[in-house]
């Protein structure tokens, strides 16, 4: 863990600039605060105008202080905070939380004040959290430190939160202690100018008070370093994450299918896979399942057992443990005849097991016990709805004692009662999580079995294959030295044959008699496509032409090819034909590439052909990808199955297709230019069940091309 950051999270003095006599300002909030939360350290108010704050004394400036100063919260008018830097540089201060707005979220005017900022903190040696912020609080007993103006004081706890907006970061601490949700440190980055979300996952990652990290993140500024950090901790803690900001705005710009189909969204939901971390859509579900890792260690495996007093909910909780992506467990026999030997008749010890509703506390004891000891349960769900006489805080009591005694499994408690219930288990100390509905119940345990996967995950290999980066290069050249952005359909084809993806038999042919000479030589079946730099989308013009048997039946194609051009005033588009083999196979899938202005390259794979748009069966990676990225990618998509055969259909060959994925990879790592690219479709041969690129787009950024294979001294082929 960097320590670095010990003089903000874990300081032993704090002077506050700005600190105010007015009660409610936040000068004045932040001071009684400190005050109020028990700050262990020496705290001293700054303000020249005031004698005392708070029941504090209060000096002139921090140059006043008579002793070393770890922290300086600054709330000071924005023309104020760089004497203010000044003045702590020469004090030796080396944490600064700067509260103040004005800055970067203003406009241009506050950016340029932000960035003489940070080039301040940084030639001073400082970090710095905000500007614009709501503060900092650190819990553990022996800091006590909550220099924040938020409106509730946090309970102690293992959680560490970190938020780009203060005022949702508030309203987050506020809704933790209705949770019972404790926390171990709190961090408003605000406009992050020097420590970033990033930044907070390398620290917490070695703190030792710290189980689990929540973050409410608006954007994310460094994706390679996110995903870099987010995988070193995810792999011990569990992160939750809020992305906000689901628009697709701009994506309706993007020419190929990957890029319409890849809005920011979905880079952001790539990123966060890759990098191990678990995303909520809700403040009531990044709740709901933080209070499921406070309480649960993670499962071995995916198998629930459900125990219920009543069946209706227990069928309901089945449903949504399912649907969730977990699994009903198998009782053993032994368990059964256990659950028979006190259970009523009526009782049922299948999975879910149905006490009935007169079910005493020793039923949901030794019933509890009996699941947790059969070796086919990983996780357990226990449900009671309030009938007869038992007191739901009784039930959820023996739950406790249970748990207590046997703490190697997950148990979660839906205590489907009044709200009352949920008010008095707060002031009880809990070992489980309690849920008022088995849906969010069956979430939360759905979210710790994704845990255990993750942790289990292979690192994962990018592959190096042998390609021929100087043909791709002088195609690519060629391209943008005619101004042209887009390549060809033939150019296209052979860039993808140069990195070894597999495509089809082809050959490009200047007329009707070449077509002829190069069908006969590849043999019939053919397809004949139109190959143009003035024409993108081939099929709005009739240009692609699949199933001619003959060369009687090529000459009319060809000819009736010619016809459709003209009647749309295209003939001079046309600078040629390619003439493909026919790859028989009724399987089309997707896959390509598309720029993220933020997050770089995007690989897409899914389910292909003329519906790729419409269906939208296909799952996204940011590059680079792993071989166990693709793997993921391949096996996520609802068209898998397809690929995996049906009915006496050969399988498709799932290791060549990720192989395809693969290179494609490393072909936008070589040539980082490329903008957009499609294989569209990669036909699954009925023959051999490989992935056959049959056609492809790609589009580069001419500026940025001309530059990268200039300096490379590529010779234009």
């Amino acid at each position: 863990m960097s320590r670095e950051l010990d003089s903000i999270m874990r300081p032993e003095s704090v002077a506050v600039v700005g600190a105010s006599t007015r009660a409610g300002t936040v000068g004045n909030e932040i001071v009684c605060k400190l005050k109020e939360y028990g700050f262990k350290g020496r705290l001293y108010p700054i303000n020249p105008k005031a004698g005392e704050i708070c029941g504090i004394k209060a000096l002139g400036s921090v140059l006043e202080i008579p002793e070393k100063v770890d922290l300086a919260v600054i709330v000071v008018a924005k023309d104020i905070v760089l004497p203010v830097i000044d003045q702590c540089n020469e004090k030796g201060i080396k944490g600064i939380v700067v509260v103040s707005a004005g800055f970067k979220e203003t406009g241009a005017e506050g950016a340029k004040l932000e960035q003489e900022l940070l080039e301040k903190i940084r030639q001073y040696g400082m970090r710095m959290v905000g500007p614009n912020c709501l503060g900092v609080i650190n819990t553990e007993e022996k800091i006590k430190m909550d220099a924040s103006f938020a409106d509730a004081l946090p309970l102690s706890g293992s959680t560490a939160f970190t938020s780009q907006s203060g005022a949702l970061g508030a309203a987050i601490l506020n809704i933790s202690k209705d949770f019972d949700l404790g926390i171990s440190q709190f961090v408003s980055i605000g406009n992050a100018a020097d420590i970033t979300a990033e930044t907070l996952l390398d620290y917490w990652k070695d703190d030792v008070n710290t189980d689990q990290v929540l973050l409410y993140v608006e954007s994310i500024a460094n994706p390679q370093e996110f995903s870099r950090l987010s995988k070193q901790l995810t792999k011990e803690k569990p992160v939750l994450a809020i992305k906000a900001g689901r628009s697709s705005a701009g994506a309706s710009a993007a020419s190929s299918h990957t890029g319409s189909l890849a809005g920011a969204d979905l880079a952001a939901d790539a990123l966060l896979k890759q990098s191990g971390v678990i995303r909520v859509n809700s403040l009531l579900e990044m709740f709901e399942v933080a209070e499921a890792f406070a309480n649960c260690p993670v499962p071995r495996g995916k198998r629930v057992a459900i125990m219920t007093n009543a069946g209706g909910p227990g069928i309901m909780a089945t449903d949504a443990v399912c649907e969730y992506g977990l699994e009903m467990a198998a009782l053993e026999e032994e368990t059964k005849n256990y659950m028979k030997s006190y259970l009523p008749e009526a009782a049922s010890v299948k999975n879910p097991v149905d006490m009935i509703a007169s079910a005493p506390l020793e039923h949901y004891r030794n019933t509890l016990k009996a699941l947790i000891n059969d070796g086919n349960v990983d996780a357990i769900m226990v449900i009671y709805l309030p009938l007869m006489n038992l007191d739901p805080i009784d039930v959820s009591k023996t739950v406790m004692d249970i748990k207590g005694q046997y703490p190697e499994k997950p148990i979660v408690a839906v205590i489907m009662g009044k709200n009352e219930f949920f008010d008095k288990i707060k002031k009880i100390e809990k070992n489980i999580p309690f849920y008022q509905y088995p849906e969010p119940a069956a979430n939360a345990m759905s979210k710790l079995y994704a845990q255990r996967k993750w942790q289990q995950r292979p690192v994962g290999k990018e592959p190096l294959y042998e390609v021929n980066r100087d043909k791709a290069a002088g195609i690519i050249s060629k391209a943008v030295s005619e101004n042209r952005s887009q390549l060809t359909t033939l150019e296209s084809i052979d860039v993808l044959d140069a990195y070894g993806i597999r495509t089809c038999k082809y050959a490009f042919a200047g007329d009707v008699d070449e077509a002829v000479r190069e069908a006969n030589k590849i043999g019939y079946p053919i397809v004949m496509k139109i190959t143009s730099v003035k024409i993108s989308h081939k099929t709005e013009i009739g240009g692609v032409i699949v199933g001619i048997n003959s060369e009687a039946e090529l000459r009319d194609e060809y000819s009736a090819l010619l016809g459709r051009l003209r009647d749309k005033n295209l003939e001079d588009a046309l600078d040629g034909v390619i003439i493909q083999e026919m790859v028989k196979g009724s399987r089309e899938m997707v896959c390509g590439v598309a720029t993220d202005p933020q997050y770089g390259h995007l690989m897409m794979f899914g389910l292909g052909g003329i519906f790729v748009e419409t269906i939208k069966d296909v799952a996204f990676r940011v590059n680079p990808v792993t071989d166990i990225d693709v793997r993921e990618m391949v096996q996520s998509v609802k068209a898998f199955k397809i690929l995996q055969g049906s009915r006496g259909e050969k399988p498709a060959n799932i290791l060549q297709i990720e192989e395809t994925l693969l290179r494609l990879s490393q072909l936008v790592k070589d040539f980082s230019f490329i903008k957009e690219l499609d294989i569209n479709p990669l036909k699954v041969s009925d023959k051999t069940g490989e992935g056959i690129a049959v056609d492809g787009r790609i589009e580069v950024v001419p500026e940025e091309a001309l530059k990268i294979l200039s300096d490379e001294s590529i010779i234009l082929l």
